[in-house]
């Protein structure tokens, strides 16, 4: 049975991250984000929607994200759903749907920089990136070989 499990969300943190690290030294980041939609309800009236996601992130990635987002900055975040069910000590059953983050970037530009442009350009991925091919470069006016990541440039909006 063939499944897909993949959540992409930009937003603003809805609080400073936490960073804990565990007695086997892995380090876990739980972070809060706030996504808004702008719509117009059925009278015409315009309204916004606030939903709040709870986004775990992990290893590296946890620490660079406690180490340089706060409280308001937006991110972008790729990542899966995980389902967490557990028992309460008084035997009721409770469950909470969050985000395991795989991939991020920082938006918007750096706050200590007085020349900061209209975004961030950090991105961090789970896995490493591919290493080099070990074949010769293509000639300049052969198509350009396909890439496993898009560029800012390939976006068609």
């Amino acid at each position: 049975m063939p499944s897909f499990n993949k959540v992409i969300l930009m937003g603003n943190l809805t609080r400073d991250p936490e960073l804990r690290v565990t007695t086997n030294g892995l380090s876990i980041c739980k972070m809060s984000l706030a996504t808004n939609r702008v719509f117009n309800s059925q009278d015409g009236e315009r309204r916004e929607e606030v939903t709040y996601v709870d986004v775990d992130a992990f290893g590296r990635q946890a620490e660079i994200i406690s180490k340089y987002m706060t409280k308001g900055r937006p991110i972008l975040i790729e990542g899966r759903l995980k389902l967490d069910i557990w028992e309460t000590q008084q035997g009721e059953k409770r469950s909470k749907l969050f985000v395991v983050l795989e991939r991020f970037q920082f938006m918007g530009g750096r706050e200590d920089s007085a020349d900061s442009g209209g975004h961030g350009s950090h991105v961090e991925r789970s896995s490493p990136p591919p290493r080099p091919s070990s074949a010769p470069a293509a000639p300049a006016s052969s198509p350009p070989q396909q890439r496993d990541e898009m560029e800012e440039d390939d976006v068609p909006f």
